[in-house]
Order: structure tokens, then C-alpha cells, then sequence
């Protein structure tokens, strides 16, 4: 395991984006595969690479943009991760979820994190959202694994409430409003790069899960500790292994989260315009 980072370099990351910021923002959000044209409705943008980011992570994956946008979505401040860190990368959980800790020290209270997901559940079909309301996590390791930072949060932490039901009403309302269907459901953590086996699937929707993804569990695990509410938002890019019998790509993925992208964007704008800000 590689040493995990120290307070000191958590907090040179938040002074650095402290500095260019200049104040909290309201919400931060983490878009997803072929989900990062909110980043692209942001007004008076600060775009900031992730390589310029003291002691964070780069993204690796070649179609996420690897950079930070902060801007203004009516009147929220809005920080949007454009890119994220997967343990399938080679990184550590605890890499994979250092940006988490650093929203905390910039004092940011509430997050919104969305994927790309297969569909486990039988009655979901590619191009649905699910409200993602608990996890599943087969896989021994944590991002906490290891020393604790107690300026993070305590070593033990309650996993009850980190997916913040608030929240989760709001996307529901915003959801309605705009005649969208969104569904409550189970994001299962496989490890991947590879993607799952019909086996698995089978063993997973045993187990009460809808979705499954390769990343946002170690995210969330962080987010519990470090005491910031989130939501979950779950876009089925196509259906998991068996259920069809088709063959599984990326190519696949990528191509549903293109079709979905708008109606994607309008409900996570709705939700942050609907959601208390950091100063309220």
C-alpha cells in the first residue's frame, strides 16, 4: 500500500484552490463518463487541470478531461470535478477519494456524484437515472485503510446517512417536474477495469443491488467520514452482463451517456438551484 497522504499535504491542495477560488462553494459535483457537459454550462469559469493541483491525483481514463471547473450555475458556486480516479487506474482507494478531503477542508458541505452504471435490475433499461440510496462493497480494501486523519473525520464513522435523503427529495421533486423517471435503487462497487461475469450479476441482484459501477463507493466512504452530504445519480448506460447476452463496451457507454446528456444536465441543475448553498 502506498503511504497515504499526510493533513499537510491535504491542506496545501485546499490552499492552492483556496486561493484561486476565492470563496466556498455552494456544491461540488462529480460528473461522470460521457456526463461532463454541466461543466460546460458554467458561467465566468476557473478551469483548473488537476496536474496543477498540489499532491492530487491525474485521471488517466482518455475521455475524461482531468480538470476542475469552478463557476456559476444561476447563483451557486459550483466546483465540478471533471474527471475522477478509479482504483482500476492503479490508484489507491485513498488516492481515488483525496479529493474528497480536500473539499472538506475547503468547506464544502454537500456533493453530488454522478457515473455511468449497468443495469442490475431487470426493469431498468439503458438511459434511466437511478437515485442511488445505498452501495454494496465486495472488495476488503478502504479508502481509510491505514493512518487516520482526525482532521478529516474519526476513525469509526456511521455509513447510515452519508446518502443524504434531503437531497435525494430534491432530485426526486426536480425529476417530476421535468416529467423524468427516477428510480430509488443499490450501486453495487466491482473493481474492474474488466467488466463483470453473468455470474456476478446474478450473485449481485441476489444480493438487492440495481446498478453497478467501477468507481464512486470509495467517494462516498470518504464523504461519510469527512461528514458531507451527498447524492448519488446513477445514469444506466447499458445493461449488465447476461441480461441481454450482448457484448459489453465502452463504446456502448459512452454513446448512451451522449444521448441522455441534456436531460441529464437540466435535472443536476435543477437539484443545485434547489439546494441550500454554503452561505445559507
Amino acid at each position: 500500500m502506498k503511504e497515504k497522504a499526510t493533513i499537510e499535504q491535504y491542506q496545501e491542495s485546499a490552499k492552492y484552490l483556496r486561493d484561486r477560488i476565492g470563496k466556498t462553494p455552494d456544491i461540488a459535483v462529480v460528473l461522470g463518463s460521457g456526463l461532463g457537459a454541466l461543466a460546460d454550462t458554467l458561467t465566468d469559469p476557473i478551469v483548473i487541470p488537476y496536474r496543477d493541483i498540489p499532491n492530487f491525483p491525474i485521471s488517466t481514463v482518455s475521455y475524461q478531461k482531468g480538470e476542475m471547473v469552478i463557476g456559476y450555475l444561476g447563483d451557486r458556486l459550483v466546483l465540478a470535478m471533471n474527471g475522477r480516479f478509479h482504483f482500476y487506474e492503479g490508484w489507491e482507494m485513498w488516492q481515488a477519494a483525496y479529493y474528497v478531503g480536500v473539499l472538506k477542508l475547503l468547506g464544502v458541505s454537500k456533493l453530488i456524484i454522478t457515473n455511468a452504471a449497468g443495469g442490475v435490475n431487470e426493469n431498468l433499461r439503458p438511459g434511466d437515472i437511478v437515485c442511488v440510496r445505498d452501495h454494496l462493497k465486495l472488495t476488503a480494501e478502504s479508502p481509510m485503510r491505514g493512518a487516520n486523519l482526525p482532521e478529516l473525520g474519526t476513525r469509526f464513522f456511521d455509513m447510515q446517512r452519508v446518502y443524504d435523503r434531503d437531497m435525494a427529495e430534491i432530485a426526486h421533486r426536480a425529476a417530476g417536474a421535468r416529467g423524468l423517471s427516477l428510480t430509488d435503487g443499490v450501486y453495487a462497487f466491482m473493481s474492474g477495469p474488466q467488466y463483470e461475469t453473468p455470474a456476478e450479476i446474478r450473485m449481485l441482484r441476489m444480493l438487492g443491488a440495481d446498478v453497478v459501477g467501477m468507481s464512486t463507493v470509495p467517494e462516498i466512504i470518504a464523504a461519510a467520514q469527512c461528514g458531507i452530504s451527498v447524492l448519488c445519480l446513477s445514469a444506466v448506460t447499458n445493461m449488465a452482463a447476461g441480461i441481454t447476452g450482448a457484448a459489453i463496451t465502452e463504446e456502448e457507454v459512452l454513446e448512451t451517456g451522449a444521448i441522455i446528456r441534456a436531460r441529464f444536465v437540466d435535472l443536476l441543475s435543477d437539484v443545485i438551484a434547489a439546494s441550500k448553498g454554503a452561505q445559507e
